[in-house]
């Protein structure tokens, strides 16, 4: 081990150990991530499908309430604010993100909504690893314009006592335009850095921090497939400086990361771990909420890139919506 790398790890683990004095503000999207769970009994007599023997049901945090939960098993004080429905998936949802030490005294309910809850069914022959056949989404009707008073005065109120915003939005309302005006003004007033998760529509989210596409996601966006790394480079660096981030972070699956930043050469950080994920579910809260964490307890852009990519790295080898805590990163850091 050279002493390059050992100055290296010691740097990422103080890092990490000032985590857990870290406040981090959550603003979008909560998603019920439901998993039922089945074993192949018979084929039905109706139609050429297996029947399920239904085994169990957990429902679990999703979207940005995924985010929050990656964020509190790292060591933070963490506040999600958003939107559920007074349905049995959103007191579900609620009940394990306040089990877990989030604060959800932002976290808005309405009888005039329905949780967004994706429902997967996992299924299996009686002593084999269930898989994934199908998901079944509910989404929640739009949200109007009610919504944004209190949303706003929530947001103003949380930033004052945070050191960093995520926007995670996978555009089912909370983390539009309106509310993301909202939270960029207030943490510019007191300099806190403000980092954007959007799955459709990242070319609206203009002046934050920094943001985490992965690259298909950025292929989308140019409209254009991009035939190699030196065309990566490119692209991304347009579009940072399109989109007026102080960096870009775009991940790339087993060919690991690469990070955009303002005036500095391109910085490639190769993947961590297996070449072959067990399951990239939420992988991409876990990487932003790493990245952040780092950001806001002093790291410089290459190291919140660094751990984000030893975070995403862990996560995906385990099944499910999943997170990753302090003490498992410090770990894969001495590996």
């Amino acid at each position: 081990m050279t002493t390059e790398r050992t100055l290296l790890q010691e740097r990422l683990i103080s890092i990490v150990k000032r985590f857990p004095r870290r406040r981090i503000l959550v603003v979008g999207d909560a998603i019920a991530d439901q998993f039922v769970y089945g074993a192949i009994s018979r084929v039905s007599r109706e139609a050429p499908v297996f029947i399920l023997r239904h085994e169990q049901t957990e429902t679990v945090p999703g979207g940005a309430a995924n985010c929050a939960m990656n964020l509190v098993s790292l060591g933070a004080n963490v506040s999600l604010i958003g939107v559920v429905g007074e349905d049995a998936a959103g007191r579900a949802l609620v009940e394990r993100l306040e089990t877990a030490g989030v604060d959800c005294t932002g976290l808005l309910t309405s009888e005039k909504l329905q949780t967004t809850t994706k429902v997967r069914i996992l299924a299996g022959q009686l002593h084999s690893t269930r898989q994934q056949v199908i998901r079944l989404d509910y989404e929640g009707a739009p949200l109007n314009s009610e919504f944004h008073e209190p949303l706003r005065k929530r947001i103003l109120k949380e930033v004052q006592t945070s050191d960093a915003v995520i926007i995670s939005d996978y555009n089912y309302g909370v983390g539009g335009q309106e509310v993301a005006r909202d939270v960029r003004d207030a943490a510019t007033n007191r300099g806190i850095p403000v980092l954007v998760d959007s799955r459709f529509r990242l070319s609206e989210f203009e002046n934050f921090t920094s943001a985490t596409p992965n690259e298909d996601e950025v292929e989308q966006l140019l409209g254009k497939q991009l035939a190699n790394v030196t065309a990566l480079e490119s692209a991304g660096e347009e579009m940072r400086e399109r989109l007026g981030y102080r960096a870009l972070l775009i991940t790339r699956g087993s060919h690991g990361m690469m990070l955009l930043e303002d005036a500095v050469a391109p910085f490639h950080i190769a993947a961590i771990g297996a070449r072959e994920p067990v399951d990239v579910t939420g992988a991409g809260d876990t990487v932003i909420a790493a990245y952040t964490l780092a950001l806001a307890s002093g790291a410089s852009f290459p190291d919140a890139a660094r751990l984000a990519n030893y975070a995403g790295g862990l996560v995906v080898m385990k099944r499910g919506t999943a997170s990753v805590t302090g003490e498992e990163l410090v770990e894969s850091l001495l590996r």
